[in-house]
């Protein structure tokens, strides 16, 4: 017999931002408000790539604990994707992009 040895202290892995997108609101996990680290953020979105940009901005959308009511935006540019993603923070620009297309 071949046993293999359980080690619950494995090696850590570094926590991502997630965003969870519904019909009517974007979910920020607690990496990606960290990240942001911001009260409002600023909606965004590519068509070409169908990428929403998640940006820290002094004028914009309220982040209300977890969440950012998103059913406007999601209308004005006919957004219909629903479920997790994993978000890419860029440090430059102090903003999370989200592609539509690599749902988890």
């Amino acid at each position: 017999m071949a046993f293999e040895v359980y080690k619950p202290r494995g090696e850590r892995v570094p926590k991502l931002p997630l965003v969870k997108i519904s019909k009517n609101s974007i979910v920020l996990n607690k990496h990606a408000r960290e990240k942001l680290s911001a009260e409002k953020v600023e909606l965004a979105y590519d068509r070409e790539t169908n990428t929403i940009r998640i940006k820290a901005a002094e004028d914009g959308q309220n982040i209300k604990k977890t969440k950012v009511f998103s059913r406007g935006f999601f209308n004005h540019f006919n957004i219909s994707a629903k479920g997790k993603y994993q978000a890419r923070y860029d440090e430059a620009e102090n903003a999370l992009f989200i592609n539509l297309n690599q749902s988890q």
